[in-house]
């Protein structure tokens, strides 16, 4: 507190939650918690955030995942020609030559390097989505648990409406949901487009857009529910590419895409119409039309049919990519092994130098 007070006003937005107001007289959750209400201020907050997550990533990928990608898969390859060098000829000293020199037999050569170096880069990309969503689900579990909703009957999520007083935990997982989907969009037009990237950008902006209008419209309950099932099941894509990446044996990655199967089926087709099901009929019944701004009201025929209209439509893009999943599934079972149709993975362009143009996974 002592550190804040000597920063100039102009700084405050960038590094802390702002708009902070008195706790409620009966929270009905986070009692202990400052509250806040939103402010156009917590744009700044956002784009610090965004700072973060961008340096955060570039930490992990080059000094955590792509070395130890590097080393693994280096490793991987002389330890097959050692084995198959050993096999032919009985020799058990296949890595030397008595001069303290590596055996040439077992250097990596230049397709080595290029085909280790493509994995890497995209091991490496995933490695970040396993870190955030992980970490991410994990909070948004512990924040949701603490609200009197469910998941299963979201009713609860309308009473009380609106929701002005925002408990500190509610407001940093919304501020940081919305700068990593701002993220995501950055990287998604500076990085080599892939298959998907109109259908992709459809769905952030989509996203983003829902995420702002249900902050700052007072809907953060019904939000907070769709943020925690949208993410579960995004921890699973990443890491069964990382594992196909490393060269790990198939049932790894095939067993970690059936659990991403059965958990996007689950929470973005089962749970997630629920949750549409609450705002068209629940929404309407229990919250009257008011636009009233002043005592947080922002509830008119037009703004309630922009909400599930935008739900119904991240419902549909997502029933069309669960029916890639289904392709790859089924060639899981033929098997043919698990791969991501969803994006171009195998359109690397390769020219007479051996360099590649890597495709964002």
């Amino acid at each position: 507190m002592v550190f804040s007070q000597r920063l100039p006003e102009y700084i405050l937005p960038f590094i802390s939650l702002s708009s902070p107001t008195n706790t409620p007289a009966n929270p009905d959750s986070f009692p202990n918690s400052q509250h806040y209400r939103t402010d156009p201020k917590d744009l700044c907050l956002v784009i610090t955030i965004i700072a973060v997550y961008a340096i955060l990533r570039d930490a992990l990928r080059l000094g955590v995942f792509e070395p130890f990608a590097r080393w693994k898969l280096s490793r991987d390859i002389k330890l097959q020609r050692k084995q198959h060098t050993g096999t032919s000829n009985g020799n058990a000293s296949v890595f030397g030559n008595g001069n303290g020199n590596s055996n040439p037999k077992f250097m990596l050569t230049k397709a080595d390097r290029r085909k280790i170096h493509r994995s890497v880069l995209r091991f490496a990309e995933q490695g970040w989505s396993v870190v955030y969503y992980t970490l991410q689900w994990g909070f948004g579990l512990y924040v949701y648990s603490n609200l009197p909703t469910r998941v299963l009957d979201p009713v609860d999520a309308w009473i009380g409406y609106p929701h002005v007083a925002l408990a500190a935990p509610v407001k940093i997982y919304y501020l940081t949901e919305l700068a990593f989907y701002l993220h995501q969009m950055l990287i998604l037009n500076a990085e080599a487009r892939r298959k998907d990237h109109v259908q992709m950008m459809t769905h952030h902006i989509v996203t983003v857009f829902l995420m702002w209008a249900s902050y700052y419209y007072n809907l953060t309950r019904i939000g907070c529910l769709v943020m925690l099932l949208m993410d579960l099941c995004d921890i699973f894509l990443p890491l069964a590419k990382m594992l196909r990446y490393l060269n790990l044996p198939q049932i790894y990655p095939d067993l970690t895409f059936g659990t991403f199967m059965l958990t996007w089926f689950v929470t973005r087709h089962v749970l997630f119409p629920i949750a549409i099901k609450s705002t068209i009929f629940d929404m309407r019944r229990l919250i009257p039309f008011d636009w009233d701004p002043e005592r947080g009201y922002y509830h008119t025929l037009g703004s309630h049919t922009m909400f599930y209209l935008c739900l119904l439509a991240l419902e549909v893009m997502q029933m069309i990519w669960f029916a890639m999943i289904v392709r790859v599934a089924w060639k899981v079972v033929t098997g043919e092994g698990a791969t991501d149709v969803r994006s171009d993975e195998e359109g690397e362009d390769e020219d007479d130098s051996g360099d590649i143009k890597n495709k964002q996974e």
